[in-house]
């Protein structure tokens, strides 16, 4: 008998039809034996209705009333699933975020988990009820409800199985597993089989959709075995534990898994991209110590993040241009901050571009396989790509460039690095 934590996303809970495929899913694995709890978003567009209505209302709304709102989408699901496992003749009944309860940093709207008591779940899971839980949602030292920013649900699940020492976190969602890239855009895209968090990790920050990137840090940090999966099979298709999607497990489970199978590490994982990137110079920045903490000190205190800094050889006068990127939410709201700061910084202008992208490569084998950088910058130059700004990790190389490039460029790596799947297998 396993302990799984199973998490359903908001399109595979979009109307009643598919929860009660949902159901069915539920059914089979709590049916071999298993204790199961679900974790449920809201129905797909449920979440976006919800948080017009709080604008509408109020478009200085209270952070505090606003995650009221949102979060009953998550509890509506959660409901209905339990209405329908019930029907089916199964024990379930639903718990909500302050009757666990899900204890989170109040900071609405983007709440992080602190803790879960989990003592009356377990009790409840152990005498053979399925637990359904709405993701998203928690509660405040002060007994408000906090929500954890989009995506939510699948830390909720992660923290869930955490608390509760589950075997396996089950993130069903509409896609079958991770793959080496975006299969919209390559069609030759292979699914990964297992992935280790670090890798996993850095693919999520650098735009890959299929997790969130808190719960994967989460995971990591209590070793909790991921598995990525797709809700949309046919009722008779195997169950979960004999048809596998994409397992996120531990380095050192990595290394097992490699070692039994005789495996060779490629040194790369997979190809992500964003476009939701905005390139910022700032120009004739004075060089001198304290200039760049000048830039950086406001963004990093208004929440503005910063991903890819470049600055320039210091000229004869003693200035430099500064070049890094912001999220592209975020740029109309950084580049008016830095006009306030003009004088302060002494920069000459600011210059902006919101038509760029990020796309990267990442790979655990990059520690072990040189030339990495060096693929990735002939791949580009070959098919005429300019890189307008570079980072790195450990197991990372990103560059910006020409957001009308994207796909040439995500294409042009996949083939540079051998991910692409035999013809037969495609």
């Amino acid at each position: 008998m396993a302990r799984i934590v199973m998490k359903f996303g908001g399109t595979s809970v979009a109307g009643t039809e598919r929860i009660r495929r949902v159901a069915n899913i539920v059914r089979a694995q709590a049916a071999g034996g298993n204790q199961v709890a679900v974790v449920v978003s809201a129905m797909a567009g449920e979440t976006d209705r919800l948080v017009n209505f709080c604008r509408e209302a109020n478009p200085l709304y209270d952070p505090a009333e606003y995650d009221v709102v949102v979060s009953s989408g998550e509890q509506v699901t959660a409901g209905l699933l339990a209405l329908t496992l019930q029907a089916m003749g199964c024990k379930a009944r639903s718990w909500l975020g302050w009757q666990l309860p899900v204890k989170t940093f109040a900071n609405h709207a983007n709440a992080r988990v602190d803790d879960i008591e989990a003592d009356r779940l377990l009790a409840s899971m152990e005498q053979g009820e399925i637990a359904i839980i709405p993701g998203f949602q928690g509660v405040s030292d002060d007994g408000r409800i906090t929500t954890m920013g989009r995506g939510g649900s699948d830390t909720s699940a992660v923290a869930v199985a955490a608390a509760i020492k589950a075997d396996r976190c089950d993130i069903y969602t509409d896609v079958d597993g991770v793959y080496t890239t975006d299969p919209r855009i390559v069609a030759r895209a292979r699914k990964i089989k297992y992935v280790s968090f670090e890798e996993m990790l850095e693919l999520a920050s650098v735009g890959a959709k299929v997790l969130q990137t808190r719960s994967v840090s989460l995971a990591m940090k209590h070793n909790v075995r991921v598995q990525v999966l797709s809700s949309f099979v046919d009722e008779s298709s195997p169950p979960a534990d004999t048809l596998p999607g994409t397992m996120i497990v531990s380095e050192a489970e990595m290394q097992e898994i490699l070692e039994n199978t005789d495996m060779e590490r490629q040194s790369v994982t997979g190809i992500a991209h964003d476009k939701n990137e905005a390139r910022v110079v700032l120009t004739r920045v004075p060089d001198k110590p304290g200039a760049v903490a000048d830039i950086f000190t406001p963004l990093g205190e208004a929440g503005i993040n910063v991903d890819m800094i470049i600055q320039n050889v210091g000229r004869d006068k003693g200035e430099t241009d500064v070049t890094f990127t912001v999220p592209q939410a975020e740029l109309a709201r950084a580049q008016a901050l830095l006009e306030n700061l003009r004088d302060k910084i002494g920069f000459n202008r600011v210059i902006t571009d919101s038509k760029v992208a990020k796309v990267s490569v990442v790979g655990m084998g990059m520690k072990s396989h040189a030339g990495v950088a060096a693929t990735m910058f002939k791949a580009l130059a070959d098919r005429g790509i300019n890189v307008q700004a570079i980072s790195t990790s450990e197991i990372k190389v990103s560059v910006l460039i020409d957001e009308d490039e994207t796909e040439l460029a995500v294409r042009v790596l996949h083939t540079a690095y051998g991910l692409d799947a035999e013809e037969e297998a495609a």
